[in-house]
Parts: C-alpha cells; structure tokens; sequence
C-alpha cells in the first residue's frame, strides 16, 4: 500500500480533531501520530521543528518536499486547496468561508479555550477566579448568538455548502458543554449541530485519534475525565 501524502500529528482536542474532520470527509489517505501532552511530546526537538509553537495540530505534506504546516486553520485552509473541496470557488462565497474561519480563529476557539481553561484547570489547581470565568463564559455565550444569527434561514456558515468554515467552527461550539455554556434558545446553532453530528464522517473524526464524550455531550460522565484533565495540566496553573 502507498505511503500517504499527507502524516498528521495531533491530539485530541477541539483543535486537533479539525484536519481530521476534513480528512475523514474528503476521505483522504493520511496517518498519524498522536500527541501525548502528559510526556510533553509537542515540547519534543523533533517536534519543534515541524511546529515552532510547540502545539498539535501539524501536517506534513510527503508529496510536497515534507512541507509541514502548523496551526489548524491553516491547516484546514492549505488541505482545502491541495484537495479542492470544502472551499468554495465564487470569490464571494470563498472570502466569506475565510471570514468564518478567522471567526473562529480569533474568537470562538480562544475565549471557549479561556472559559474552558479557568473552570477545568485553573479551579481544580486551586486558581478559582470568577472574573476571569464570568468574562469569557459571557463572551463565548455572544460569539455562540453571533453564530445562531448567522444560520438563520442557512444550513451552513458559508455558502451553499459544507465548507472548512464550518469544520474548524464546529468542534469548539459543540463543546458548549465542556466550556459550561449556555446554548438555550439558540435553536439555529442547535440545527446545525445536528446536521454536522449526522453526518458519518464527523462521526469516525470524533473517534480519532480517540472518543472524548466529556466534551460533546451533557449526560457523559466527566468527573474521573475532568480530574485526570485537570492533573495533566496542573503545571499550566501554576503561578510565576
């Protein structure tokens, strides 16, 4: 069998399952090597070299002199064009599905990171800062009604179609439950979860590289998860 063009390295997390919901729908041949954090692998030399930034995700492209590219959406952006799908090609509807994915970005994934970070790592290690959880709990909350205003009368962020936009959105909006937010009223948004959430591609991504129903999903029991969550970060906690 033929070595795959494209080796992801990733963990599983809402950013790392992003390639890998493209590559599942695109159905891509791909392999992977998993990113265990507990060792600090994405500390590692070897690593660092591929990602400067020492975070996962990061492909490297076999058919393209091992060109690596790091950061998620740039990932998702850089495999849309090799691929030619989940980007839509009139100019309008291709720019709108780069300003839904700087959307996301710029805003959902790092004040959900931010809620998700103060009440899953920071309190349990002994940070507890209702501020800082009020602030981006209230913010998340907004970027999630801006989302529910977009699919009004829509089935996708951008365009006709399924796009990267929506690939990149999904895995930090569909984990309102892990950030402990709010999504009631928000029967658009809600619409689209389901739509993503059916369609089997998103199905096998979420398993990969492996299942984390404590981020998905309200009647999933995350006490021993959040515990053990919380423990391999405990060193993110600390103070100076």
């Amino acid at each position: 069998m033929p070595t795959p063009d494209i080796h992801l390295y990733t963990a599983a997390t809402m950013n790392g399952y992003k390639p890998v919901l493209f590559l599942e729908e695109a159905g891509v041949p791909y392999d992977l090597t998993f990113i265990d954090f507990g060792k600090r692998e994405q500390k590692a030399p070897d690593y660092m070299k591929l990602n400067p930034n020492g975070r996962i995700p990061t492909i490297v492209d076999r058919s393209n002199g091992d060109f690596a590219v790091f950061e998620s959406g740039a990932i998702l952006w850089y495999l849309a064009e090799k691929y030619g799908k989940f980007l839509p090609t009139d100019p309008n509807a291709r720019s709108e599905a780069l300003q839904w994915l700087m959307f996301q970005m710029g805003g959902v994934g790092p004040m959900m990171g931010q809620a998700m970070y103060f009440q899953r790592i920071a309190a349990p290690n002994g940070h507890e800062e209702p501020y800082a959880i009020k602030r981006y709990v209230d913010e998340s909350r907004r970027l999630l009604e801006v989302l529910n205003t977009r699919l009004e009368g829509r089935e996708w962020l951008a365009g006709e179609n399924y796009s990267i936009a929506d690939m990149a959105t999904f895995p930090w909006a569909r984990a309102y439950v892990w950030a402990k937010v709010s999504i009631d009223g928000l029967s658009h948004l809600q619409a689209w979860f389901d739509r993503i959430d059916a369609r089997p591609a998103t199905q096998r991504a979420l398993t990969i590289p492996k299942a984390q129903p404590q981020f998905w999903s309200a009647s999933a029991q995350d006490d021993a998860f959040g515990a053990e969550n919380a423990a391999r970060f405990a060193m993110d906690a600390k103070q100076p």
